[in-house]
């Protein structure tokens, strides 16, 4: 089973513990979807910014949270499957009651202001993203309260994967690869493009009911074919776009199962492809191959870019570069460090990174192999879709 355990909250408490006593906290407060969910394994359903949420972790003792009544239901649920970390959740409401008794969405400040006091962190030391936005009421509130921004450090308890978690990238990339098999069966000329993503969408969404049933695998096809994959995200015009003969075929296959993300892209061609064609592709593959062979612990994080860096510029295609190599993964799909190239400290054994060096050339289209690596004395590339031309070509 893919789901995270509580093996994986100890180890991030641990994690927390170390940072806060590193840097004399008494305790971290995080009220990002992302990272409320990284210290609680709670799917969080609402948007923050409209309805803020919280989860504070104490140096010492239970950490506790502050949701909005919409997810009621839903934390109510996974209380009683055991897969939401923290028990002790003050619920607030969005509308006045007769007999009211849980704080308002009005209240929201004063309400936290209350646990922290009840806690006996109205004073203390408290590790955040950002003291401004949805804190700043509360720290106006208690005087004695100190907001410690500290987002470097919190960013890096995110870099390093216990066993479980990669556990979780290994089995999304392996579901992943099971998609991409099913994208060169599928492809052909005149079929549409957004009709194509939704197929293979629910087709992988169906195995994954297979594999995973009652997890939470979230899906993301995109497929860009022709001219318009010389744009990475492509060109702003998907509505009734068509695979053509000719096309070279840039797809993103990614899957975020209960948490973790893990990226999976391909280039494939439709019909023979040009000697043009033939001589980019091999050179985003040879960049891929050396950016992920450069994965390795303790090497700098910007020599993955560079190695693959290197081979597109020996090739004559620096010119057609348009992005960094890669970025961390995790909870987020682009996860910290974001800033690949200019990133000089070592590479940590168990940290996971997309490696997706691409040349892209208007009027022509785009050229990309996406693998999800993790890093150690030697890379462990989770996804293995075929990289070859041959087996990507459709004839």
């Amino acid at each position: 089973m893919a789901f995270l355990t509580r093996t994986t909250f100890d180890y991030r408490c641990r994690l927390m513990r170390r940072m806060m006593d590193a840097n004399a906290l008494d305790a971290l407060a995080f009220l990002s979807s992302d990272f409320f969910q990284w210290a609680t394994n709670f799917h969080v359903d609402v948007q923050t910014w409209e309805r803020p949420i919280a989860v504070v972790a104490p140096r010492e003792g239970e950490a506790f949270a502050i949701m909005n009544e919409l997810s009621t239901h839903h934390l109510r649920g996974t209380l009683e499957r055991g897969t939401m970390w923290v028990g002790a959740v003050t619920i607030y409401s969005e509308h006045p009651r007769v007999g009211q008794r849980a704080p308002l969405r009005s209240q929201w400040a004063e309400a936290l202001a209350d646990l922290l006091r009840q806690r006996g962190l109205g004073a203390g030391r408290i590790g955040v993203e950002s003291a401004s936005g949805p804190l700043a009421p509360v720290a106006a509130l208690l005087p004695g309260l100190e907001l410690v921004p500290c987002l470097r450090e919190l960013r890096a308890l995110r870099f390093v994967k216990c066993g479980e978690e990669l556990q979780v990238h290994r089995d999304a990339g392996a579901l992943s690869d099971w998609g991409q098999a099913r994208y060169l069966e599928n492809i052909r000329p005149g079929r549409r493009l957004q009709e194509l993503d939704f197929t293979l969408a629910a087709m992988i969404s169906e195995e994954a009911a297979r594999r995973f049933p009652g997890e939470n695998a979230e899906i993301r096809c995109l497929t860009l074919s022709g001219p318009a994959s010389a744009s990475p995200h492509g060109d702003g015009m998907p509505t009734g776009a068509a695979i053509e003969q000719g096309h070279g075929i840039v797809n993103i296959c990614n899957v975020r199962l209960n948490g973790m993300m893990t990226e999976n892209e391909r280039t494939f061609f439709v019909g023979k492809p040009s000697s043009e064609q033939t001589a980019l592709y091999q050179t985003a593959r040879a960049a891929n191959e050396a950016g992920a062979a450069a994965a390795v612990a303790g090497n700098p994080v910007a020599a993955i870019d560079a190695a693959a860096q290197a081979v597109i510029e020996k090739a004559g295609f620096g010119e057609c570069i348009l992005h960094r190599t890669g970025h961390g993964m995790g909870v987020q799909g682009h996860e910290y460090p974001d800033d690949m190239p200019f990133c000089h400290r070592p590479l940590l054994a168990g940290e996971v990174y997309s490696v997706e060096p691409g040349v892209y050339v208007y009027g022509l289209g785009g050229f990309r192999i996406d693998d999800t690596v993790v890093i150690g004395q030697t890379p462990e590339i989770i996804t293995q879709a075929p990289r070859d031309i041959r087996t990507n070509t459709v004839l």
